[in-house]
């Protein structure tokens, strides 16, 4: 995908797709919107990632950085090769997500499902499912047992394991591989079933012209595969407990700042290895979406280390990040990168530099713009061309809701600036996004349909009721598909005959 060619595309994550079991999947729901955004004149499917979610159902604590999702293996695939039989489907929620509900019924599915491929699969399944289990040994042999050992043990944290297994002695890792062969086949039967079933919905959209851009978070999870099998490229003690974490400092929206958790590379070690994790992590990303974003890239700038003993990230220090060595040994490895940086928040003039230096477009939020004067950086004539323009992102609210919860001033700026009002501020901010300079332009899904505060997908720094939202197809009316069609062709993003002109 060329990110210097005018576009346009839909936010909207996987699980939020409609279906028949509880949670948006890659299943025929997936590619009716592929064809909904081909006829709507999009060429971007947005995702968020699609690594396994973790604590608080969020996509962005995952257990693995390598792993997809189990919860996002469609049940449909699986029961036309005869390894799954039609499951009678419990009443779930239509509109939102019940985690709790839904996962354990999914898992039971997918056990069903892996234990009849084992017992009945042909030939010719039996010698792909092997040849990508070898093809993929480099990260799938530790996920695999990291998730087979974690299972019985009700998912305890790898730190807490047995002295052998938590520091992977030779010996207590053969002995465990031999005690849980079956869960282990398990967990690989699955991600071999992720990646057939992404690599078909993605080959589908490039059929038909539209490009998957994924979400690369920054960092990952202490209670994660990726720590338990390279302790030594993490800020851990000999204990394997973090000693500094991952956040943010205080700011406009919020005193405490953000203490998100994560443990923080040993950019030293990775450096030593000329960044081969990174490379292996970025090329694993690539193998699934056409362009990808990364989460938080100020951080490989300069990135805020946070002493684990404090609560919350007011006491803290910059660092300086590995900036563009690490993208140079990656770029000597796998070529040009199509990546989108995250360059929101606190941005330095280092973060610009490393950003342009490795030719990536930043991001502008249209919702920001209206909090200061005529020259703010997030207003559209102020934009970029080299820039990816947003009316708003999953963590942001929708754009009706930010318009009805705006101050007089805000309110009474963008009505001037957008020449709009309450009943078509939604597309008026899509417009303004399309017909900017800027290359790329992303909307959520709910912007397109002019959702209110109830739909938005995440609230940051509030636990639960986050990353559950769904959406219904009678919501999809022919008139949100004829407007974004008319505005996309009107821009120069998509094509001109959807615009419809009399002869």
């Amino acid at each position: 995908m060329n990110l210097n060619q005018r576009s346009s595309g839909v936010l909207l994550h996987i699980t939020s797709l409609p279906g028949p079991h509880g949670m948006g999947d890659f299943g025929p729901d997936a590619y009716r919107f592929v064809d909904w955004l081909q006829s709507a004149g999009q060429s971007i499917w947005q995702l968020l990632p699609t690594t396994p979610i973790g604590p608080g159902d969020s996509p962005y604590q995952g257990v693995s950085a390598f792993a997809g999702s189990q919860w996002m293996v469609a049940l449909e695939p699986l029961i036309a090769k005869g390894w799954l039989t039609q499951p009678e489907a419990p009443h779930f929620q239509g509109e939102r997500i019940d985690y709790g509900y839904v996962t354990p019924w999914r898992e039971q599915q997918l056990r069903t499902a892996a234990a009849g491929f084992f017992a009945h699969a042909l030939d010719a399944d039996r010698i792909a499912f092997a040849a990508w289990c070898l093809q993929q040994q480099g990260w799938l042999d530790d996920y695999v047992l990291f998730m087979a050992i974690r299972s019985p043990l009700n998912g305890q944290p790898w730190w807490e394991w047995s002295e052998g297994l938590k520091k992977r002695e030779p010996a207590a890792l053969a002995e465990a591989r031999k005690a849980y062969a079956d869960e282990i086949a398990f967990w690989q039967f699955v991600q071999w079933q992720f990646d057939v079933q992404g690599g078909a919905l993605k080959s589908y959209a490039n059929e038909r012209g539209v490009h998957l851009m994924g979400d690369l978070p920054i960092f990952v999870a202490h209670d994660s595969a990726d720590c338990w099998s390279r302790p030594d490229l993490y800020e851990l003690d000999e204990n394997f407990q973090t000693t500094v974490v991952a956040g943010v400092p205080p700011d406009d929206l919020g005193p405490l700042g953000q203490r998100w958790g994560n443990p923080l590379y040993r950019w030293d070690k990775m450096a030593e290895e000329n960044y081969v994790w990174w490379t292996a992590r970025i090329q694993r990303a690539l193998s699934q979406a056409d362009v990808f974003r990364i989460d938080h890239f100020r951080g490989f700038a300069g990135y805020y280390e946070i002493p684990v003993s404090h609560p919350d990230a007011r006491h803290g220090q910059w660092l300086t990040g590995p900036g563009m060595a690490l993208f140079d040994a990656i770029k000597a490895s796998l070529g040009e990168l199509p990546i989108v940086a995250e360059d929101l928040g606190f941005i330095t003039d280092d973060v610009h530099e490393l950003r342009d230096g490795c030719g990536f477009p930043g991001m502008k939020i249209l919702q920001f713009a209206f909090g200061g004067e005529g020259d703010h950086e997030f207003l559209p004539h102020m934009w970029p061309t080299a820039s990816v323009a947003y009316t708003g992102t999953h963590d942001n609210d929708t754009v009706r809701g930010w318009w009805n919860q705006a101050g007089p001033r805000e309110r009474a700026f963008a009505g001037s600036y957008l020449a709009c009002g309450d009943h078509d501020v939604h597309w008026a901010m899509v417009r303004a996004c399309a017909n900017s300079v800027a290359n790329t332009a992303i909307y959520p899904l709910q912007d397109v349909l002019g959702l209110g505060s109830a739909h938005r997908m995440n609230v940051p720094g509030v636990l639960g009721g986050n990353w559950g939202w769904r959406f219904h197809w009678d919501w999809i009316g022919s008139e949100p598909t004829r407007v974004l069609g008319l505005i996309t062709a009107a821009s120069g993003r998509g094509p001109f005959e959807l615009l419809s002109l009399p002869a």
